[in-house]
Formats: structure tokens, C-alpha cells, sequence
């Protein structure tokens, strides 16, 4: 549908329209007009919270779902921009601090708010003086322009910009999962960091996060981009090697063992292992309070 502009007929009826319809018919087409394609890089309505829980004696309840009502993606799992959309009795600007708090929890570099008047754009890693201006629909900038400005702010060369562009792991049947918000940064951020030649890093997560999903996507990110040769991931009790073989490791097939009896077979790259095995409890000085770790090498 194209845009509409122009007499006073046409701005009274846009303040009668309601949010979803500013939303097709006045945000929607600048987007595509600036060349982000539908669905991959549009997501309307994206959802990152089930809603918090709430206890009350025997009972429990859960608020309300969080999500942003446009999520611009340069490419799957990779998010570059937020945009909030008002109806257009409310200001342009109207919905940029809920826009900013949603940026801010799904680690987003730029923030976007409209009444279907125009944009006012928010650039979250912009030098102070250049942080908010509003800018005409039309002039919505493109998928190549937010990137260029992400990757230069975080300073990648183009080595390191193709494995920050790895993909994440997908199941080829369909209907797999995606990574949560804060899997999805967790990963990211350690594969930036190793594309910039960082060799040590530590990530903590609490317990129900996740943690062996995570490390299995920047394990599988890693190894497909052929930046690691052999991977050693460690637990803390045979169930857990079990485990994590059958479920979240078992896109490796072929690739992966199970160390058994202190024997490391090299013709594998992925290997899982007891932490006991090689490294005995009683070296160690303080309690060991991680289930599991990775180690990988390039060797």
C-alpha cells in the first residue's frame, strides 16, 4: 500500500486509524522501501518474555508478554533495530523510551519511534551530539547502512565480520528452537569477542537458562566457521555426558565422542568428557560450582 500524504482530508483520517493500521499503512511500506524484506528481516510483533511470574500462596500467575512491536534484523539471530509505533494522536516520539527499555534488555544498537508522521531515531552507540533526530519516512535507513555503523562501532574487519555473521545452528526439519534473548547475546557477545582475538572469557548463567543449549550454538558457530579443531566440554556427572550426546550436542554426529577410560580417540573434533577424568577434585582449592565448561583449540 503506498504512503499517504498530503492534504488536510488525508491527516484527519490517519488520526482516526488505530496502531495496527499506522502500522501498515504508514511504517510497514517505508521499511520495505528502504529495501528490509519480509518476514526474514521484519518481525512485527516479536515476542522475548513468557511474562514474569507471580506467587501468591498455592497460586501462581504470569504478567504480561513483552515484545516490540518491529524488530529489524540484518539476519537471523543478528537484530539491528527497534521500532515502536503509536497511533497518531500521540507524538512521534511518543513511544521511544518503551523502545529504548526493550533495546536495551535485547542488546539492540538502534531504536526507532513513529505516529506514521515520521521517525524519530534514536542511535544508541552515536557520539553525544548525535544521539536522536527525526527524520522523514521516506529517509528510513537501509540494511546496509545500520550495519555498517554496528560493525564499525564494534570493530570488525572482515575476518572477524564473517564469523560474527555465522549462522546459528537450525534444524534442517524445521520447527527447532530459537535461541531466547539473552542466549542469543550471550552467544553473540562471546563470538565477537573471539573474532577480535579475545582467548580467554568467562559467561555465567543461572540454573534453567539453558547453559548447554548456549554453549552448543557458539560451539557449532565456532566449528562450522573452522575458527576451532577439537572442542573438550566438561561435566560433572555421567548423566550429564549422556545427556547432552543425545540432545543438545547431537547435531554433531559423526564429529562427537564420549571420552570413556581416559582415552582420547583424535579422529574426532567434539569431545565430552567427566571434569573428575582429568582434572581430580582434590587439585582443585576452591568448590567447583559450574555443571559444565568448554575448552576449545585450534590444535
Amino acid at each position: 500500500m503506498a504512503i499517504k500524504t498530503g492534504g488536510k482530508g488525508d491527516v484527519t483520517h490517519k488520526k482516526d486509524q488505530n496502531e495496527t493500521e499506522i502500522c501498515q499503512n504508514y511504517i510497514t511500506p517505508p521499511l520495505k522501501a528502504a529495501g528490509w524484506t519480509t518476514p526474514t528481516q521484519i518481525r512485527r510483533e516479536y515476542y522475548f518474555t513468557a511474562g514474569a511470574i507471580s506467587v501468591r500462596g498455592p497460586l501462581a500467575s504470569r504478567g504480561k508478554k513483552k515484545f516490540a512491536d518491529y524488530v529489524l534484523m540484518y539476519e537471523a539471530n543478528l537484530p539491528l533495530a527497534i521500532v515502536e509505533a503509536k497511533d497518531n494522536k500521540q507524538a512521534v516520539g511518543a513511544g521511544m523510551q518503551q523502545a529504548l527499555a526493550y533495546a536495551d534488555a535485547l542488546d539492540i544498537p538502534f531504536v526507532f519511534s513513529s505516529n506514521g508522521d515520521a521517525f524519530l531515531f534514536h542511535d544508541r552507540i552515536a557520539a553525544a551530539d548525535d544521539i536522536e533526530v527525526q527524520i522523514p519516512l521516506d529517509k528510513f535507513p537501509s540494511t546496509a547502512e545500520l550495519w555498517t555503523r554496528d560493525r564499525a562501532w564494534k570493530g570488525l574487519d572482515d575476518e572477524a565480520t564473517a564469523l560474527a555473521r555465522q549462522p546459528y545452528y537450525e534444524d534442517p526439519q524445521g520447527g527447532g528452537m530459537e535461541p531466547r534473548y539473552y542466549q542469543r547475546i550471550a552467544v553473540q557477545r562471546v563470538i565477537e569477542a573471539i573474532a577480535k582475538g579475545d582467548r580467554r572469557l568467562l559467561l555465567t548463567m543461572a540454573t534453567g537458562t539453558g547453559k548447554t543449549y548456549t554453549i552448543f550454538q557458539m560451539i557449532w558457530r565456532l566449528w562450522k566457521a573452522r575458527r576451532v579443531k577439537r572442542v573438550l566440554f566438561l561435566v560433572d556427572r555421567n548423566v550429564l555426558a549422556d545427556q547432552t550426546k543425545k540432545d543438545d550436542f547431537k547435531p554433531f554426529g559423526a564429529a562427537m565422542t564420549k571420552v570413556t577410560n581416559r582415552t582420547i580417540d583424535k579422529a574426532y573434533e567434539i569431545y565430552i568428557a567427566l571434569f573428575p577424568v582429568h582434572f581430580p577434585i582434590h587439585c582443585c582449592r576452591k568448590p567447583i560450582s559450574s555443571r559444565s565448561t568448554a575448552r576449545t583449540t585450534k590444535s
